[in-house]
């Protein structure tokens, strides 16, 4: 039989209304603030006292397993040591619309249509609301918190600010709904007179009593409900918002306990403020929180094995949103301190594979993996045998490309395979067996949307890349902020001029990282003109400038002969040399001289031949 998780009934609008103001009814802290702006609240009192549908209520039953810090509603105010009964999954715009409107005695606190902040009270012109030809919307009124309409000039159209003054004008102060003196009030100023009687019996009747007759459809999830389940429930009602974030949940998760998740957070970002860790300033919240996810769950497993538990009951090694979500804080306290050394360590490792700048990291997401690596590796990640392991490892994932799309399942793999392979183990980790290269990539690697474009811009810094004009290296003019990027070696509007194709020469093969001062000297010039202009340019001679070109893998003879072809096959060698070299395995050799693959086709393009 299966289990109830949850109770649908109907239920009194004052009711809610009570509990709210009592604080029975509050808020989880993940919810976020009221916004709604007052032209919507109007709306919402008009289908009320229409007695027209407005939606359900959602509830959470308080009392479970499963806790969130709270707070009350918007404008309600109960002690400090009152538990919710209940908190609010859905509905929260409308409740707290009609707690401030109807129950609290004090402006209510709203946007006007164009999102500014105002405060005031919600009236009801009672002619209008019982004319038949008015929209029951155009009934309801929003008037400034003083109570006074005023004009630019600051005069005083309308004044409602006392009760005289409203039963004068004959209008109803919403705050008054559940307060029966206000009538007694009216007739009292009137005299009983029967026209005014006969207008207050009438506004009561079609206006009023629908407020107090009015039930909410309310469904509650039981105090057993799961917090995945509730975090998934919470976004599948709430689907005109934005989805809540997993470190959202879990800070208010964490709240409950006193824990402060993102104070926690930015004093775990200070640890890397500094300069040499520039290439972490891109990591979130969600990428430290998979990174301790992983350990703590490959904790368990270990745990689990060494307990004798078989294979297949194994808990699996994962950092996905569900595994997240059930994080502990004890978990949490626990792993947080060693991933934040993980992070640092993997922007120390990072840095001597010559990768400097978040614009040419290759894969943002490769980063929790490797973080995850070094904390549970420690010291043993430190020597140099198992920093080149690490080295071939990144470089498949890089030149692979195996970390676009949804990664966290090779994040469980990573975790273990590299680990044990770092601690001695033969097998190597299935992202390196996994790993290939073509050699027919290189010339459909055009922008830095690709990760091994990004990778082999790294190469070339490693390879000692000297910017053609000042000597200086690449990594340096990197570290000191200098406008560096990858330019054309062939200039574009040369390579036009004389006929060749713009899917071979915009291809990384005729690219390199060049400082913009250097790229305006090249400009659309012939190379055999402009390395003349740069040895001008640098004061050397051009034997120096050559030298220069060389630490870029290029051939400077074969360049000042202005020969593109021979000089574009002997580069994409060299380069296919380098990657195979970080891969620690041999790129698989597809390329057949005079082909390309169209990035707009599917079938091969022939070009003219790559000959010397």
């Amino acid at each position: 039989m299966a289990t109830e998780t949850f109770s649908i009934d109907k239920r009194p609008l004052r009711d809610l209304l009570r509990q709210v103001e009592a604080g029975k009814i509050q808020l989880p802290e993940f919810q976020r603030g009221w916004v709604w702006p007052w032209p919507n609240i109007a709306s919402l009192l008009a289908s009320v006292s229409l007695n027209y549908p407005i939606g359900t209520v959602m509830l959470l039953k308080g009392g479970g397993d499963v806790r969130f810090k709270y707070r009350p509603i918007e404008g309600a105010a109960p002690g400090e040591q009152v538990r919710p009964e209940s908190l609010v999954l859905d509905g929260q715009q409308r409740l707290t619309s009609l707690f401030q409107s109807l129950a609290m005695d004090s402006p209510v606190d709203t946007q006007d249509e164009r999102k500014r902040r105002v405060g005031g009270w919600f009236y009801v012109d009672m002619v209008k609301a019982l004319d038949e030809n008015e929209d029951r919307e155009d009934a309801i009124r929003f008037i400034p918190s003083s109570r006074k309409v005023v004009n630019f000039r600051g005069e005083v159209l309308e004044d409602y600010s006392t009760p005289e003054l409203e039963y004068s004008h004959r209008v109803f102060p919403l705050r008054s709904l559940f307060d029966n003196s206000w009538g007694d009030g009216f007739a009292r100023h009137w005299g009983f007179a029967p026209e005014a009687m006969e207008l207050w019996y009438g506004f009561r009747d079609s206006f009023l009593h629908p407020f107090e007759l009015y039930h909410f459809p309310v469904i509650e999830l039981g105090k057993d409900t799961p917090r995945q389940a509730v975090c998934q429930v919470f976004e599948k009602v709430n689907t005109g918002g934005v989805t809540l974030t997993v470190f959202e949940l879990l800070t208010a998760t964490y709240a409950a306990d006193e824990f402060d998740l993102r104070r926690h957070w930015h004093e775990c970002r200070t640890a890397w403020e500094a300069p040499e860790y520039a290439i972490l300033r891109e990591v979130s919240n969600t990428d430290f929180l998979q990174a301790v996810t992983l350990l703590a769950t490959a904790e368990r497993r270990r745990q689990e094995e060494e307990a004798g538990t078989d294979e297949e009951r194994l808990p699996r090694i994962g950092c996905k949103r569900k595994d997240m979500l059930v994080l502990s804080l004890e978990d949490y306290r626990r792993y947080a301190p060693g991933v934040v050394a993980g992070f640092k360590a993997a922007a120390k490792f990072l840095r001597q594979q010559f990768v400097f700048d978040t614009r040419f990291l290759p894969y943002g997401t490769q980063l929790i993996p490797l973080a995850a690596i070094f904390a549970l590796a420690g010291k043993e990640a430190e020597t140099a045998g198992a920093q080149e392991k690490l080295a071939r490892w990144y470089w498949c994932g890089v030149f692979g490309e195996l970390y676009g799309g949804t990664t966290e399942t090779r994040f469980n793999l990573d975790l273990p395979d590299v680990v044990e392979w770092i601690r001695g183990s033969t097998r190597e980790p299935r992202t390196v067996t996994q790993a290939q290269f073509a050699a027919s990539r290189l010339l459909t690697l055009r922008t830095r949307l690709s990760a091994a474009y990004k990778g082999i811009y790294a190469l070339l810094l490693k390879a000692g890349a000297a910017d053609w004009r000042t000597g200086e290296k690449a990594e340096v003019s990197v570290y000191f902020d200098e406008a560096m990027d990858i330019h054309h070696i062939f200039p574009q509007a040369w390579c036009q001029k004389n006929g060749h194709d713009r899917a071979v020469y915009n291809s990384i093969v005729n690219k390199t990282p060049l400082t913009a001062r250097t790229n305006r000297i090249i400009g659309g010039h012939a190379p055999s003109e402009y390395l003349h202009r740069l040895a001008k340019a640098a004061e050397t001679s051009p034997e120096g400038v050559e030298q220069r070109i060389r630490t870029h893998l290029a051939d400077p003879a074969l360049m000042r002969s202005d020969d593109f072809d021979a000089f574009f096959e002997q580069r994409r060698k060299v380069l296919q040399d380098h990657i195979a070299a970080a891969m620690g395995k041999p790129v698989v050799d597809d390329h057949v001289p005079g082909q390309r693959t169209d990035p707009d086709q599917t079938t091969a393009v022939t070009t003219a031949p790559f000959t010397n």
